[in-house]
């Protein structure tokens, strides 16, 4: 399992290397149709790397421990024949890649896709929610004031960038969450007042 695991990571950074090629001076060098030198410049401490199946399952997620250059060879010759998806989350995107592989040899897609995050944060009683959307998919914001909702709403994007500002009451004193639901991912900030 453990073998299966390193190379997964592999594919994901190897993913992660074709959508930074251009901007991140990655490189990414085949050593033949199995193994994969990864090699990129634009990681950050606590970027996430994780790998899964089509399907959703997760078979691999690591953190980054240094920011940095980020380089690797990877052996792909263990992994089991399907599609796999392999991703970088970043600070406000997540960078994904898709992969195929067959009798060993793996295939990547050449189109990437970026997903951006949306932005969460709080100042004083206002919570100021913004996110660029290309798909314009619908967003549901919901805030909880000790694990009550006290405010709900579903957005219907019709602009990329989307940005809201929501006020809570001075007098409700304590611990509170906002879950945003977007593309079948929630996000979620605590905050306390």
């Amino acid at each position: 399992m453990k073998t299966i695991k390193k190379y997964l990571v592999v594919a994901l950074i190897f993913g992660t290397l074709l959508s930074y090629a251009k901007e991140n001076n990655t490189s990414i060098n085949p050593i033949n149709g199995k193994r994969v030198k990864v090699e990129f410049n634009a990681v950050k401490k606590g970027n996430t790397l994780t790998i899964k199946q089509e399907n959703g399952v997760t078979l691999y997620t690591s953190k980054i421990t240094e920011a940095g250059t980020f380089s690797k060879t990877f052996d792909f010759s263990a992994l089991a024949s399907g599609n796999y998806i392999a991703a970088l989350e970043k600070d406000f995107e997540i960078i994904k890649k898709t992969f195929k592989v067959e009798n060993g040899t793996v295939l990547f897609s050449k189109k990437n896709e970026t997903e951006f995050k949306p932005v969460i944060r709080t100042e004083n009683e206002l919570v100021l929610i913004s996110k660029i959307s290309f798909n314009k998919k619908p967003l549901q914001v919901t805030i909880f004031y000790k694990n009550e909702v006290i405010y709900s709403e579903t957005i219907k994007e019709t602009e990329r960038i989307l940005s809201r500002v929501y006020r809570v009451s001075k007098k409700l004193r304590g611990d509170y969450k906002v879950i945003v639901y977007t593309n079948n991912k929630s996000y979620e900030q605590d905050f306390n007042l």
